[in-house]
């Protein structure tokens, strides 16, 4: 197993996350323009903005994956807790532990701010994804997603 190590997005990280960015969206089929990856890395490096990006980076320093996380209430524990929006590992480096220290930099974050549980979302054909995410949780939780779109 290689060492990566997990920190904040800075300003000059831009030109590697916007490759795993784009590699992300071609996972997910979704066709990436600068316009969207440009107000999502503004809302990333700007400390009033919600939405935070962690990279894991290799020995020699690439960044090979990246989180987007942000606080979410929890109205019936009257507290925050993470909300995971978006995870990418470069194929090159999955199953060498790149998504273990992703997670390892969330659970810091959770403790670090108090909060007592990490939330999120995968397609369900993210079959590779989802045995990732069974090492770490019980599985699935027993709620549905359902999307409301305007207009």
């Amino acid at each position: 197993m290689t060492a990566f190590q997990t920190d904040f997005v800075t300003e000059n990280d831009r030109a590697e996350w916007q490759e795993l960015f784009n590699g992300y969206a071609e996972f997910y089929g979704v066709p990436m323009e600068d316009a969207i990856a440009d107000t999502v890395w503004g809302w990333l490096l700007d400390p009033e903005h919600v939405l935070e990006g962690m990279l894991a980076r290799d020995a020699s320093n690439r960044a090979v994956g990246f989180v987007h996380v942000r606080a979410c209430p929890r109205p019936l524990g009257g507290c925050d807790i993470g909300f995971l929006d978006d995870m990418f590992v470069s194929p090159d480096v999955r199953g060498t532990g790149a998504a273990d220290a992703l997670f390892e930099g969330l659970r810091k974050l959770a403790a670090e701010r108090e909060w007592p549980a990490i939330r999120w979302i995968t397609q369900h054909f993210n079959e590779r994804g989802r045995a990732f995410y069974d090492r770490y949780t019980t599985g699935p939780s027993d709620f549905l997603m359902y999307q409301w779109k305007q207009g």
